[in-house]
């Protein structure tokens, strides 16, 4: 939802860390590291927050940290959405959680407004039937939710060998890797 709001993906994962931890101050290295992103797209995306006033820099020890502009007359707005948009998928996960010992979550599809194979990649111990029943009674979505499961085994196997549905479900941007246990 956020990515249609706000074109950028940079710009969205910039937003979602900056408001969600408005106590923190970044600086460009540790936010490539933290976002996955280009030290460029980072760099702008940051002059363009600083710009209409969201964020605010300050240097010490010869870095330039930015922190958000608690001032800023959009703040509380801002905040609220990204706290919404991210509180739908953190209840999911949590939900999903409880059907077994989970390792790797990854949204796709329903949850990123996008056709894709599947809506869910799951990996672990994972009681099937449960989770079935869940998306079948007790979530609301347009149509049935598509899903695949894997062992952990699996996963890192299909990993190593560079399975392709496994590289496009995990390379693609607009996908949420919600949870991931496994490094």
């Amino acid at each position: 939802m956020l990515k249609r709001l706000f074109t950028s993906n940079t710009r969205v994962k910039l937003l979602t860390l900056f408001l969600t931890n408005p106590e923190e101050e970044f600086f460009i290295r540790e936010l490539t590291r933290k976002l996955n992103e280009q030290i460029n797209s980072i760099r702008r995306e940051l002059d363009n927050l600083r710009k209409i006033g969201l964020l605010k820099t300050k240097t010490k020890n010869r870095k330039k940290y930015y922190t958000v502009n608690k001032d800023f007359m959009l703040f509380n707005e801002l905040k609220a959405i990204v706290h919404k948009a991210h509180s739908d998928k953190e209840s999911i996960v949590k939900h999903l959680a409880e059907f077994g010992d989970v390792d790797v979550v990854v949204l796709s599809g329903l949850f990123v407004d996008k056709e894709a194979p599947i809506d869910i990649l799951m990996v672990g111990k994972i009681d099937r039937h449960g989770l079935e029943n869940y998306f079948n009674k007790e979530m609301e979505t347009k149509r049935p939710v598509r899903f695949s499961l894997m062992t952990k085994e699996e996963y890192q196997y299909r990993r190593k060998c560079n399975d392709k549905f496994l590289h496009d479900i995990l390379e693609d941007q607009d996908n949420i890797i919600a949870l991931n246990k496994i490094a």
